[in-house]
């Protein structure tokens, strides 16, 4: 039965035929249909100038897909100290999960600068800028950045911030990368996906509260808790479902799961960081409210940080 169902909903694409993989028409196709519904600049932009008063900003490099052009920005520490850690936050991948982009953008405002002296910050907050301003989880290519965090990436966003991260991938001590698990994830995106790769879709869950992704290679299940702790104070964790699971991998503590970080390219593993994780949190959850969302983020980060320089202490 539900095989039948996944059909039906793989049929219903606008775009391709069911069963055939999207080619460069297809891909066309979808792109002319994705409309601008926000403002990258005037949301997330000038929010990032405005603390060019206090941190160095860094333009690594500009995303270019005709007509649109966006410079790509990180925050860095202006009194950056080669003799001390590095800690490494990037939001936005995936341009629609906005507290990613806002929780970052939170941390450095009200928070980052208690760091000063500690550790180098260097915070990414909109990898995925074309994203951003039409909520999607693609870029314009149709293709998704964080499954794209490889040597000699096709996709401009995954491979500008390789660029800039190389020269400190063995300096970061942590590395937190934010994300959200939508209801657009199950009602848009995954059947996109399907579309796009002519597969059938089948239907999956969406859990409700925030969870971490650690790696399966070293998954420092204290870390992963320490977080857990710090954002339990913000907004409600995901429960595993009646498989003992969420998104279809096993709970290995509250509110935890673990993958191939580095298999997968995915953007937590862009560097040798001891201290990796990538946040999930549920904005459509009735629990949880938008404000909740963008201070889970930036509980995260702060508890990411706090656990791995006192482990180093």
């Amino acid at each position: 039965m539900q095989g039948d169902d996944a059909m039906t909903k793989q049929a219903t694409s606008p775009i391709g035929t069911p069963g055939v993989p999207w080619g460069p028409a297809e891909v066309a196709a979808w792109r002319a249909g994705q409309t601008r519904k926000r403002s990258f600049e005037a949301e997330v932009l000038g929010a990032i100038q405005a603390l060019g008063e206090r941190w160095d900003l860094v333009q690594y490099g500009r995303l270019d897909y005709p007509p649109d052009t966006y410079p790509l920005l990180a925050i860095k520490s202006r009194n950056w100290r080669d003799e001390l850690p590095c800690a490494l936050v990037t939001g936005g991948v995936h341009g629609y999960e906005t507290s990613g982009v806002h929780g970052a953008l939170r941390f450095v405002g009200e928070h980052a600068a208690s760091y000063e002296g500690r550790v180098n910050l260097m915070v990414v907050p909109c990898v995925s800028p074309w994203a951003y301003e039409r909520i999607h989880r693609w870029n314009a290519q149709a293709i998704d950045p964080n499954r794209s965090f490889r040597q000699d990436s096709p996709v401009q966003e995954s491979a500008a911030l390789m660029r800039l991260v190389e020269p400190l991938r063995d300096r970061v001590l942590v590395h937190i990368d934010l994300h959200e698990t939508t209801d657009s994830d199950e009602s848009e995106f995954r059947p996109a996906l399907a579309a796009r790769d002519g597969v059938a879709f089948v239907p999956g869950n969406i859990p409700d509260g925030f969870y971490l992704v650690g790696d399966t290679q070293d998954p420092q299940p204290a870390f992963q808790r320490a977080v857990i702790a710090a954002v339990a104070k913000v907004t409600h964790i995901a429960p595993a479902d009646a498989e003992g699971q969420i998104i279809g991998s096993p709970v290995v503590a509250p509110g935890v799961i673990n993958y191939p970080l580095r298999q997968l390219g995915l953007c937590a593993s862009i560097t040798n960081a001891t201290y990796k994780t990538t946040t999930e949190v549920y904005p459509d959850s009735p629990r949880a409210t938008a404000e909740q969302c963008n201070e889970a983020q930036s509980a995260a980060v702060r508890a990411a940080i706090d656990f791995a320089l006192a482990a180093k202490a």
